[in-house]
């Protein structure tokens, strides 16, 4: 039996990240559970047309932010690891204070504690002095930070190409097989 992935959506700029990873999970079979934050809520319904409940329906199971009680705020729980896509500063922050404050952060915090895999899909530009900290704080903590940076190599033709490469990326890290892009293989 496949752990699942536990996958957040935080409020950041570029939902369709998590909604491509929800996506491209169903696709390949692999289990899932989804915590979307107040924000991400609100994000999902700003910049793309999916309803919440279309996001939700893509994920095995899924939780509210507000519920500290749920399966995966315990390390008990068994996971595959974690990938916030998008990752806000402020869950950034979070994370990398260990300031559970919320279910997203608190299950991130758990992942981190049990030495599986975080990815976070840090979604802000430009950073400053407290963005880079943070980052570098995480990153001790074991995180992974791989912000959404497109690769044109593959030489994608449309923006989901484009989603898609950055997802599967991330993939790599978590250790899920895949054929979301097309890889490298020298010039």
């Amino acid at each position: 039996m496949i752990a699942p992935l536990i996958v957040g959506i935080s409020g950041a700029s570029g939902a369709i990240y998590g909604i491509e990873t929800l996506r491209a999970l169903n696709e390949i079979g692999h289990p899932v559970h989804l915590i979307v934050s107040e924000m991400g809520q609100r994000t999902i319904s700003i910049e793309t047309d999916y309803t919440l409940n279309e996001v939700r329906a893509l994920a095995e199971e899924t939780y509210s932010n507000k519920d500290l009680s749920a399966a995966v705020s315990s390390g008990s729980f068994r996971t595959g690891g974690m990938l916030i896509a998008p990752c806000s500063i402020k869950t950034l922050s979070g994370i990398a204070n260990s300031f559970s404050y919320n279910l997203l952060i608190r299950a991130a915090d758990v992942t981190l504690k049990e030495k599986k895999p975080l990815v976070l899909m840090l979604r802000e530009t430009p950073l400053h002095k407290g963005h880079l900290e943070a980052m570098i704080k995480a990153t001790e903590l074991g995180a992974i930070i791989h912000p959404p940076v497109p690769a044109f190599y593959h030489k994608p033709k449309s923006i989901e190409e484009i989603v898609r490469q950055s997802v599967g990326r991330a993939f790599d890290h978590l250790d899920i097989n895949h054929e979301l892009f097309k890889r490298w293989k020298g010039a």
